[in-house]
């Protein structure tokens, strides 16, 4: 009877703190019991096998890993210097290095050591073996071309679409400034590259000829295993678009594709067009549009032009229901505008470089918003990217992941703290950001 009597104020205990759980109004602020909870929920978060929706894997010697390349001496966020002291803890786990500095000297070992690896490791083998040690299923491959080096299996490619924006005499865009100096015949390369990849010597004479080209490209990548294209526009052009007439276009092609430089309102008004049948034929063959919408690297980058906010019309535009959108980089710096655009159904937000250009102290501050908001809609993604040998992919993939797994866990430990959501909760949302919200927005075609 005492044992029946113990168990009933028990389970009458357990529901009471439930229902006070339950009715408690959130607290502004997370109590003395955040620490505790972070470290419990911290393991549990790193045991998370997790889908990176944007990466840009390679070596750096690889050409293709991008359809860019930065401009003379770019200025590099303090995270992605070489002398940043957390690529030792990189180093230190991805390869066991043995020094506590990185100078000349020791980097060596560090450069020998991944040349052994990759011996060791042959084709596939090397980058499937840091995708295991940052506990990563799949990787998205956001590159110009897909090496032979990494298994399709686990990194879906994601091409480049801009090239398609940029058919005429680009004389003038190229002198603009020293960026555009080497961004835009890295566009004409990329064209040529698909003229190539159809067979097509020579770019049809009329409009109807061009956007067929362009469709049998996205088709054809899309059968190569392609999951998605991508625009890095807010490099070259504002991303505020117009909304030309198919006969405007048409009349813009057919004066400038045999010769001519157009002025740069006509440019930027077939631009809008092709934009926007790009957006058009990727709901059509279910390819989701990724965007840059963050920060860019260069003196000439314009924020105030690239803002985020400006796709705001074609995002909300009924035309474009049928297609989905993924705005890489979240907006930052204006993430908090930005989370309000997944309210639209098919618009979805990729936490990548965020994690990089800040510290997991102020990182968390931008996950907990998003989770507060629209969790169903955030990705994760570490933007790795292969800066030189020693600030290989294989360390940003590592400081991607790690920066934002401890920020997560620090987000989600102060919510429940502030009681916003259960632990139970909290692991699910987890769950979300680090996989299944990508995994589910691509389906099948994702492993």
């Amino acid at each position: 009877m005492k044992k029946i009597l113990c168990s009933v104020i028990a389970v009458a205990s357990a529901a009471s703190g439930l229902a006070t759980f339950a009715t408690a109004q959130a607290r502004p602020l997370p109590g003395p019991d955040v620490q505790q909870i972070y470290q419990r929920l911290l393991p549990q978060i790193e045991k998370i096998p997790a889908f990176d929706h944007h990466a840009h894997p390679g070596f750096s010697d690889d050409p293709d890993v991008d359809a860019m390349a930065a401009p003379p001496d770019a200025s590099e966020a303090l995270r992605t210097r070489d002398d940043n002291p957390e690529l030792i803890a990189a180093a230190k786990a991805l390869f066991g290095y043995p020094y506590a500095d990185l100078s000349a000297e020791h980097a060596k070992w560090l450069v020998a050591k991944k040349a052994e690896l990759k011996k060791q490791h042959p084709g596939t083998a090397y980058f499937n073996m840091i995708l295991d040690k940052i506990n990563t299923e799949s990787s998205v491959a956001n590159r110009a071309m897909m090496p032979d080096y990494l298994d399709p299996k686990r990194f879906p490619w994601v091409f480049f679409a801009d090239s398609f924006m940029w058919p005429f005499n680009n004389e003038r865009e190229a002198a603009r400034n020293p960026d555009e100096e080497v961004y835009i015949p890295l566009q004409e390369k990329m064209l040529h590259h698909w003229m190539q990849q159809e067979n097509v010597a020579k770019l049809p004479r009329d409009l109807d000829g061009y956007l067929k080209f362009i469709s049998q490209v996205l088709e054809d990548n899309r059968n190569k295993g392609g999951i998605a294209m991508k625009f890095e526009v807010a490099y070259f052009r504002p991303t505020t678009f117009g909304d030309p007439t198919r006969d405007q276009a048409a009349d813009l092609y057919y004066r400038y594709v045999t010769g001519g430089i157009p002025s740069e309102k006509d440019y930027r008004t077939f631009q809008d067009y092709i934009f926007r049948y790009l957006v058009l034929e990727g709901g059509r063959l279910h390819l989701p549009v990724h965007i840059h919408t963050a920060v860019g690297i260069g003196d000439y980058f314009n924020l105030s032009q690239s803002n985020i906010m400006n796709l705001e019309s074609v995002l909300r535009d009924p035309r474009y229901r049928s297609t989905t959108f993924v705005m890489i980089h979240g907006g930052y710096p204006l993430e908090r505008e930005a989370i309000w655009l997944a309210a639209m159904k098919n618009v979805y937000m990729d936490s990548s470089f965020g994690e990089l250009a800040q510290y997991p102290s102020a990182f968390k501050d931008t996950l907990e918003m998003w989770l507060e908001t629209f969790p169903d809609k955030i990705t994760f993604g570490t933007d790795c990217f292969p800066y030189n040998e020693i600030l290989g992919a294989e360390e940003s993939y590592w400081l991607g992941s790690e920066s934002s797994r401890t920020a997560l866990a620090a987000a989600l430990a102060e919510m429940i703290s502030e009681n916003e959501i259960t632990e139970a909760r909290a692991l699910e949302l987890a769950h979300a950001y680090l996989h299944d919200n990508a995994v589910k927005l691509y389906g099948d075609r994702v492993h």
